[in-house]
């Protein structure tokens, strides 16, 4: 239950009221008045306060559950530990079949953190950025894609031609042009448009 109209003989019951059948706390929801009530005389033309309550959202605990829920019907249940840091919010999954929800190269993983920043924001009034992390996969990919931005850095000054990468998202594309970003021989643009966008290294 999410939402409920209650009744009291003044505001403050008839919120109490709608407190005890959701089980939670005034900080935890909005309330609006439809009727304030009225006290009569004598007992004549009484009106009981009306109040509309609903709980609050939480998109991140949205979020969560959407993982949750996803994960379980991939057949892979997880585990998810969040940290909020202003406007960022950190998402570790953790499980048995972590690989699965990572994929080919992350895909699963950065599909699954893009549906997520979705369903965060879809009703916020703040836009927040979602990273989704498996285990240390994040890391472990950074220290790839810096390794491979190196050696095919080499190969464009080898052989004097540029070189394209696969499509990536665009956070992995920006640890490919910090990584090259102080090399003296070689230059980095992106090209093509999402979902085919593409790091282009080009000899100096």
């Amino acid at each position: 239950m999410k939402q409920i109209t209650a009744t009291g003989n003044t505001v403050e019951t008839a919120i109490q009221s709608a407190l005890e059948q959701l089980q939670t706390s005034e900080d935890q929801v909005d309330a609006e008045i439809i009727d304030e009530g009225k006290k009569g005389f004598l007992g004549f033309g009484t009106k009981p306060a009306i109040v509309k309550v609903s709980i609050k959202k939480n998109p991140v605990q949205d979020a969560e559950t959407f993982i949750y829920e996803v994960a379980e019907q991939m057949g892979a249940p997880v585990q998810v530990n969040t940290e909020i840091h202003q406007r960022e919010i950190y998402m570790d999954l953790e499980g048995e079949k972590i690989a699965m929800l990572i994929g080919k190269r992350g895909q699963t993983l950065n599909s699954l953190q893009y549906l997520a920043q979705l369903v965060i924001n879809r009703e916020s009034d703040i836009f927040y950025t979602v990273m989704l992390d498996a285990e240390g996969y994040r890391g472990r990919r950074k220290e790839t894609l810096e390794n491979l931005a190196q050696r095919l850095a080499e190969k464009a000054i080898r052989t004097n031609q540029e070189v394209k990468l696969e499509p990536m998202p665009s956070y992995e594309r920006k640890i490919i042009h910090t990584a090259l970003q102080d090399h003296k021989k070689v230059n980095t643009d992106s090209d093509g448009n999402d979902p085919r966008r593409h790091i282009v290294i080009r000899p100096s």
